[in-house]
């Protein structure tokens, strides 16, 4: 492919792209596709000869989109809002077309120094202290397990040095809400505490840690000899837990704090929200995700520290064919993260700030804010139906209360109906356990989902909830 070629097929590509957008509403929201289907169409070898890229955008259409379930669709109330705005995927073409490496400053300077500006901006955006410094990761999945990294390294005294875990110290244990994402416990695993250490302390009626537990749980390993080493708070869509109260915790007992806030963190964009995570400035890491209700496109997460010096030894390796001449004048960015490789995913944030603006991300929150409390008020406000957790930010957790129906039977009523829901094509929710209980998780927040959306996924769910 030549420059020419590139231009043509390239036109043609966002055209296609914006005639994908246009047409998403017409669109079963959830792919229909059986397994193995999507891999059938395609030919069991590789092509021999190439140039056949105008044959491939004609397949993308034909054999690829079937089996693409469409995030960005307004009837998508299903995880997580992972919006994709256009300018964020301008930014992804200038990042590909650019092809930066920014391990290091001295690969590609800008690399290093938009990223600088961009998650200080963001920090500015969320009311952070000025004392935190950000770096982007992945996903909170990598930011949460650096984390814990971190707190294994500060509370060991720099094990990995020398003998590391294995060094017979005695173990270090790891403190987390049981309704905190899975990836806390992945986290701890990877990071050697062992699941005999790992502690999941049980939450209150609205699901945040209960302090009591955990303060009892801490004391009890102090006492036969275990080092109290990590406490993540999740600061979620449906759970909040108390930041502050929790800094006291680790502040006694000589602990990391860590905050999850991957998607709650945007909310903190507006400043009626920010009491969700009072006590932050306490917290020794935190991360959220911009590419999930912000409307930058995926990957992109937001780690912040208090200490990057302590982030950069954990991490940090210096092999000669990294070093540079820059090195202690500049940030390496691939000494604060797992990964060596680095795009420039500063980019596609900066181009979203620049279209958005910190007012017009404000003014998208709060519609999707208030109608997530309108669907609540439905909910609670219908005899038949019953809501499982609060409603801080833009998820609601509700289900059907089939009549005569014992918890077995309601949970097979209540899967059902999300089939139907999901199967039917018009909207998208996710299933799932609450403390046991099977419910219907409603998240709002697509880029294009107005109230209308919102009004026929609430009357559709009475309508398959009458039929049933």
């Amino acid at each position: 492919m030549d420059a020419n070629e590139f231009r043509r097929l390239g036109y043609q590509l966002v055209d296609w792209i914006a005639d994908y957008r246009e047409g998403l509403e017409r669109l079963p929201v959830m792919s229909p596709a059986k397994p193995g289907e999507i891999r059938a169409a395609f030919p069991e070898h590789p092509p021999l000869h190439g140039g056949r890229m105008a044959q491939a955008l004609a397949v993308l259409d034909r054999d690829v989109m079937p089996g693409i379930t469409h995030w960005n669709h307004p009837s998508f109330f299903a995880y997580f809002p992972s919006n994709t705005s256009y300018a964020s995927i301008l930014g992804d073409l200038a990042t590909a077309g650019i092809g930066a490496q920014g391990m290091s400053w001295q690969t590609s300077p800008a690399a290093t120094e938009v990223e600088e500006v961009v998650m200080d901006w963001l920090r500015q955006m969320v009311a952070l202290s000025p004392a935190f410094t950000g770096v982007i990761h992945d996903t909170a999945s990598t930011a949460t397990f650096t984390a814990l990294l971190c707190a294994r390294e500060k509370v060991s005294g720099h094990a990995q040095d020398g003998e590391g875990l294995q060094s017979g110290e005695a173990p270090l244990v790891v403190y987390a809400s049981d309704q905190g994402h899975s990836s806390i416990e992945k986290a701890a695993l990877l990071a050697g505490f062992g699941r005999r250490f790992l502690r999941l302390i049980p939450t209150d009626e609205n699901h945040a840690i209960r302090l009591d537990l955990l303060s009892a749980a801490i004391e009890k390993d102090v006492e036969i000899g275990l080092r109290p080493c990590a406490l993540v708070a999740a600061v979620g869509t449906t759970a909040l837990d108390p930041v502050a109260a929790m800094a006291d915790l680790a502040e006694a007992h000589g602990m990391w704090l860590h905050v999850d806030a991957a998607l709650a963190g945007t909310a903190m964009v507006l400043p009626e929200c920010r009491w969700m995570w009072e006590g932050i400035e306490r917290a020794d890491s935190l991360v959220f995700n911009p590419h999930k209700w912000m409307g930058v496109g995926f990957d992109l997460s937001a780690y912040y520290v208090r200490d990057p010096q302590h982030l950069i030894r954990v991490m940090s390796t210096h092999p000669s064919y990294l070093r540079t001449a820059q090195d202690g004048q500049v940030s390496n960015f691939r000494d604060w993260h797992i990964q060596l490789g680095r795009r420039f995913r500063a980019l596609k944030l900066w181009f979203y700030l620049m279209d958005v603006g910190v007012e017009g991300l404000q003014a998208r929150l709060r519609r999707d804010l208030e109608n997530a409390q309108w669907l609540k008020a439905q909910v609670d406000g219908a005899p038949d139906w019953e809501r499982l957790a609060p409603v801080p930010l833009q998820t609601v957790c509700l289900r059907h209360l089939g009549p005569g129906l014992d918890e077995p039977a309601l949970a097979a009523h209540n899967l059902e109906l999300a089939r139907r829901v999901n199967e039917g094509g018009r909207a998208y929710l996710t299933p799932s356990l609450l403390k046991g209980r099977q419910m219907l998780r409603v998240s709002i927040g697509a880029e294009t989902t107005e109230r209308r959306h919102v009004e026929a996924l609430w009357e559709s769910l009475k309508e398959i909830a009458r039929a049933l």
